[in-house]
């Protein structure tokens, strides 16, 4: 078995099956996503703010953003 792996056993809890994530697998998170990829079971870390952080290290667009409100009515003259 190849370092990275890690023989485990399944479970029951209540009605859900489970498993004991061992130490050197545990996720520094307190929240996964969980997806099948055929017979394979992947779970993920949940990382919150990655986001924001990817929108602060982008370089300013060096052109102005067209006005996509020109063309519109003023809100005051919208029939609702």
């Amino acid at each position: 078995m190849p370092p990275n792996e890690r023989h485990v056993r399944l479970f029951r809890n209540g009605r859900n099956q489970a498993v004991r994530i061992p130490r050197e697998f545990e996720l520094d998170t307190d929240e996964a996503i969980l997806h099948k990829d055929g017979d394979r079971l992947i779970i993920e870390p949940v990382r919150k703010g990655r986001l924001l952080a990817v929108l602060a290290s982008l370089e300013p667009l060096g052109e102005p953003l067209p006005d996509v409100d020109a063309d519109l009515p003023p809100l005051d003259d919208v029939a609702i």
